[in-house]
């Protein structure tokens, strides 16, 4: 077998049997398989890529992953769209069938790699002018802080990463966390931090004054965010809970939700979509609200957040945290996936 091949299969072997998303997956395996060199990483990733975004055909017809896609304009809707039955219909309610074919159009094709500067230690301009010797790169149209990188480059490997100069981040995300206006010697809890994206994000803000506390039931992110903040010289952080309930400027709830705004970057999360249990999913976001809403200030701002772009997970629960805990809207910020551009991201602040 061949030596690229042999580890396709390895790795189609590992997604069947783990839940970790495609492209950590993917970053994982590389770290540990020194052996596969630049080349062979992008054939693995993008042949992984391209059998798992339809993977719906490939199987239906029991394909070999190498095989080249056939002609797919003759099958039935899911099929020519390479999307469950489910996301379809729910797209459809939301945007209408027209707007529904383009977004599962954009699924289909390669994210954008976009970068965030670390403004605590470098300026974007000067960036730029760091990086562009070494991928084609160009300011974000929206960002203050983004970096697109039409090139495929190892960052992990750039002495810039390593200084901590910048974090990739896609620029919707980046968007979303500029809801969040944290001043001097504010305390901000970051409730489902993840890998820290977002404190990443506003950290610089707050000049390491005040206290950023980061919180996630899963140890072994949180374990990333500490390496990601101690890369970026970010001093001002916990990880751990505050240690008093209503003493929060900000609170930050980025809760778990279907990723229907990022399936470019993770295509194996829309073939779980038929199996989630929605009831269960809206109500674990409800729950997640009411606990991060217990530490925040009477004055202070929360902020509601997820990478989905279905209603059910976003405007439906607004409207239920405004009725449920009288809460007044201050700031909106929603896209949907463009192609070419940012991924779907939702978020709202709110207050008493």
């Amino acid at each position: 077998m061949k030596f690229r091949e042999y580890h396709l299969n390895i790795l189609l072997k590992k997604m069947r049997i783990h839940t970790t998303p495609l492209d950590m997956l993917l970053r994982y395996y590389f770290r540990e398989n020194k052996a596969l060199g630049s080349k062979d990483r992008a054939w693995v990733s993008e042949t992984l890529y391209h059998y798992v975004r339809w993977k719906n055909v490939y199987d239906e017809l029991q394909l070999n992953p190498l095989s080249p896609l056939p002609d797919v304009s003759s099958f039935d809707l899911p099929f020519r769209l390479g999307a469950p039955k489910k996301l379809i219909a729910m797209l459809t309610e939301a945007y209408g069938e027209e707007k529904t074919v383009d977004i599962c159009h954009i699924h289909q094709t390669r994210a954008p790699v976009t970068l965030r500067t670390n403004i605590l230690k470098i300026s974007r301009d000067d960036l730029l002018h760091k990086l562009k010797s070494k991928c084609e790169v160009t300011p974000t149209a929206t960002s203050p802080w983004g970096i697109h990188c039409a090139t495929k480059v190892n960052f992990a490997a750039l002495p810039e990463f390593k200084e901590g100069l910048f974090e990739v981040q896609d620029e919707a995300s980046q968007l979303g966390a500029m809801l969040i206006h944290p001043e001097r010697k504010h305390q901000v809890l970051d409730f489902c931090a993840g890998a820290g994206g977002k404190s990443l994000a506003i950290a610089p803000l707050m000049y390491q004054s005040g206290q950023i506390y980061l919180h996630d039931i899963r140890s072994q992110a949180l374990l990333e965010a500490k390496k990601r903040c101690r890369r970026a010289g970010i001093q001002n952080v916990q990880f751990n809970l505050p240690p008093k309930k209503g003493s929060m400027d900000w609170v930050v709830v980025d809760v778990p939700c279907t990723g229907s705004g990022t399936y470019r970057r993770n295509p194996d999360l829309k073939w779980k979509f038929e199996s989630i249990n929605f009831s269960s999913l809206f109500e674990e976001q409800r729950q997640l609200f009411d606990q991060a809403l217990h530490y925040l200030k009477p004055t202070g701002v929360i902020v509601y957040m997820t990478c989905s772009i279905l209603p059910p997970e976003n405007q439906h629960q607004i409207s239920f945290f405004q009725k449920q805990y009288s809460l007044q809207i201050v700031e909106k910020f929603q896209t949907l996936p463009l192609l070419n551009g940012m991924d779907g991201f939702f978020a709202v602040s709110l207050r008493k």
